[in-house]
């Protein structure tokens, strides 16, 4: 995630919707006072290569905002609460305050959730021993909030975002924002978090009627807001 206060933006990052590459496009941006999470060492590679400003200010967490568990991991681990990836908008709008969050402009993007489990799928099982798990059973074991982005850009059961960027549309969703913004050229997005999905897998060829109910159910507040349809597009992340 990112909180830019040049451009006075809060970027929330969901889960297997590009929010990698969109994150390291966006950082390119951020000035020495900005909030930018950190990613694993393989897409901080990709962002030190484009010279862009990497993880800065994660621990700028006040001790009032603590919780419970922030505190036992302090006095028992020395841990510091800090900004981390796939934060939810509540717990960001805790820890950055009313007034910044009612005044920063607040974003994210959202997937097809059939596509969506698919890219999660051959994510998650890349580096297993073949045979992979069948995919009705990895839906089944997966938690709930892994397959669903719904809980991360919304509070209290209504989306808490100015825009919910369209994987399928990206790159011109978010040159509407940048433009919103005031950025000063269009953000190039590097490509993070491929290559472990064949490209003929899409949702049609692979999900069936039992691993579509799964879907369906724990995705429906997304499909109903968004209306999204069982099409068969295909990703390639």
């Amino acid at each position: 995630m990112i909180v830019c206060h040049q451009y006075r933006y809060i970027f929330i990052k969901t889960r297997k919707t590009a929010g990698t590459s969109v994150e390291i496009g966006l950082s390119k941006f951020c000035g020495p006072t900005d909030i930018i999470t950190m990613h694993d060492a393989e897409d901080e590679a990709i962002r030190r290569s484009l010279g862009y400003p990497g993880p800065q200010n994660e621990y700028s967490i006040g001790f009032r905002h603590y919780r419970p568990a922030d505190w036992r991991r302090f006095l028992l681990r020395r841990q510091r609460a800090r900004f981390k990836n796939h934060m939810t908008a509540e717990r960001i709008r805790s820890l950055v305050g009313k007034d910044v969050w009612d005044r920063y402009y607040k974003f994210c993007v959202e997937r097809d959730p059939w596509d969506k489990a698919l890219s999660l799928y051959f994510w998650r099982t890349s580096e297993q021993d073949e045979p992979r798990p069948e995919l009705l059973d990895f839906l089944k074991s997966t938690k709930r909030n892994s397959l669903s982005n719904f809980r991360i850009y919304s509070i209290a059961g209504r989306v808490a975002v100015d825009r919910v960027l369209r994987y399928e549309s990206l790159e011109r969703d978010l040159d509407e924002v940048r433009s919103h913004l005031g950025i000063p050229e269009p953000v190039v997005l590097p490509r993070a978090k491929g290559k472990t999905r064949p490209r003929d897998a899409g949702p049609t060829k692979l999900i069936g009627p039992s691993e579509k109910s799964v879907i369906d159910r724990v995705c429906a507040r997304e499909i109903a807001l968004f209306g999204y349809s069982f099409s068969g597009a295909t990703g390639s992340a």
